[in-house]
């Protein structure tokens, strides 16, 4: 892939037009092509520099993703990258087919933050089925595809509500690897969404602990890198592993090294489909913090589903309340599971990042 840019930064457009090095960024393109539309604040990094070698910077000020993604360029792929407390996704508008305009082996590239765009993964906006408004699919970094993601959910419900200029509360239906999900667009910004019912039975999780509460795996050992870890087991439409802990002492979870140990979560005989993992302190009933390491992503600042895990979790081993504050490295989510539905709700952000064009 190669890549050539326009860089529009929509937070100073207020500033006078002024030479590359006064913006708050640093970034490389030299081996890529592509146009961006950067969110950046002078307050927040005033000693980055923002570079861009051999490319012409524009402002570009009523650039919205329906405009630009109306561009039909032979060979490019258009793209509004969008982030969920950093968790970010590479979103592609894909209504007009049922079948994805990246394959596995391009979303890899595409993610890859040295070489290609830099992302946790790309998701396709599609036509609705079963009834449902939308479709939505997800390929990870490493080519897999997950049945659900949290934060990328999120992010997609702005992505459909800004290509159709909505404004205010508004609520989709979306049909997903697991099952139905309803975001919500609230009137503050923030997108809340029905996550479902959690799924507790080990078999279904996938799991080949052996249930030891009705079908259920809750605060179960088991062995990992030769330490005894407890663990819960819960399935948001895709497997989790959530622990708070080894069997001789609750977790700091700053103190993890979560490259060494997550994968051996993740690849563990016990996990089938491989599993999510999730570490967690707790601070009290209604405060949680956790790390990831994501199936086919490895740690990300943030996971939506994972942070659903938790608090059902939490509450299965009588650590917490149904709400809770959930802190993860890119920032916090709110999650309640409602007794009177068996439901979770997840309540968060998502922004846009740039606007992009990459030839495939």
């Amino acid at each position: 892939m190669s890549i050539a840019a326009i860089v529009s930064p929509p937070l100073l457009r207020s500033l006078p037009a002024t030479s590359p090095s006064s913006f708050p960024l640093t970034y490389s393109l030299k081996p890529l092509s592509f146009s961006l539309q950067l969110n950046v604040s002078p307050l927040r990094n005033p000693n980055f520099q923002f570079t861009v070698s051999a490319m012409s910077v524009t402002a570009q000020e009523n650039l919205s993703p329906t405009s630009f993604l109306d561009n039909k360029e032979t060979g490019f792929l258009h793209f509004v990258k969008y982030q969920g407390l950093g968790n970010d996704f590479i979103m592609v508008n894909n209504l007009d087919s049922m079948e994805p305009k990246v394959t596995p082996e391009q979303a890899v590239k595409l993610c890859d933050r040295n070489f290609g765009i830099g992302a946790d993964g790309v998701i396709f906006a599609m036509p609705g089925c079963n009834g449902t408004d939308y479709t939505m699919r997800i390929f990870n970094s490493d080519g897999s595809e997950p049945e659900m993601c949290g934060n990328g959910v999120r992010c997609f419900a702005k992505f459909i509500s800004d290509l159709n200029n909505l404004n205010g509360r508004q609520s989709f239906t979306v049909h997903t690897g697991a099952g139905l999900i309803i975001p919500e667009i609230q009137p503050d910004g923030k997108v809340k969404v029905d996550m479902g019912e959690p799924v507790l039975k080990a078999s279904d999780i996938p799991t080949k602990i052996p249930p030891n509460k009705n079908e259920s795996v809750v605060k179960a050992q088991i062995e990992v890198d030769g330490v005894n870890w407890n663990v819960t087991c819960v399935s948001m439409g895709n497997p989790h592993c959530v622990t708070f802990g080894t069997e001789n002492q609750n977790l700091v979870v700053d103190e993890i090294n979560l490259a060494d140990i997550g994968p051996k979560f993740e690849h563990h005989t016990l996990f089938p489909a491989r599993t999510n993992t999730e570490f967690v302190q707790v601070f009290s009933r209604s405060h949680l913090k956790m790390r990831v390491w994501e199936r086919g992503a490895g740690a990300t600042l943030a996971c939506g589903t994972g942070a659903c895990a938790v608090v059902v979790a939490a509450i299965l081993e009588g650590r917490s309340e149904r709400n809770c504050t959930v802190d993860l490295p890119g920032g916090p989510l709110e999650i309640e599971w409602r007794e009177e539905d068996n439901h979770v709700y997840m309540t968060g952000p998502a922004e846009v990042v740039f606007y992009g064009s990459v030839q495939l």
